[in-house]
C-alpha cells in the first residue's frame, strides 16, 4: 500500500462484498518500468492486466497522473491505511459508495477516503 499505484511490485487482488473480503490472487506488475511517468501506455498496460482478472475497483495511498485514465476503467479509492486489510474493511463498510461510484462508469470520480479515522 506503500508504493505509488503505477510502480506497484504486484497487485493484490480482492473479492469484496457487502459482507466482507476474500483474497483472489496476486498479479505481478510486469508492465515495462522504464515507461515514463504518467505515460498512457502504462495506464493501458496496468489496467489490461488488472481487467483480466475483472478487477473493478484500485486502492491506493498514491495515485500518479494516471489516475486520469485509471479511472476511466476502475473505481479509484485514495485510502490512509499502511496495512490493505485496514482499506479492505472501511471499503466494506462503505461498499454502497463504491457500487454508487461504479454505476456511474468513465464518468466516475475519485473516492478520497485519506481523511477517514483509521480503525
Amino acid at each position: 500500500m506503500g508504493r505509488h499505484f503505477g510502480d506497484a511490485q504486484f497487485y493484490e487482488v480482492f473479492e469484496l462484498s457487502p459482507s466482507g473480503f476474500t483474497g483472489v490472487c496476486r498479479i505481478m506488475n510486469n508492465v515495462d518500468e522504464r515507461e515514463a511517468h504518467a505515460a498512457p501506455k502504462k495506464a493501458r498496460g496496468i489496467a489490461g492486466i488488472l481487467a483480466v482478472q475483472g478487477v473493478q475497483v484500485a486502492a491506493a495511498k498514491v495515485f500518479g497522473p494516471n489516475i486520469k485514465r485509471i479511472q476511466k476503467q476502475f473505481v479509484c479509492v485514495l485510502v490512509s491505511h499502511d496495512e490493505i486489510h485496514s482499506a479492505l474493511h472501511v471499503m466494506v463498510r462503505r461498499f454502497p459508495e463504491i457500487l454508487a461510484e461504479l454505476d456511474r462508469g468513465e464518468g466516475r470520480g475519485v473516492l478520497d477516503w485519506r481523511r477517514l479515522i483509521v480503525e
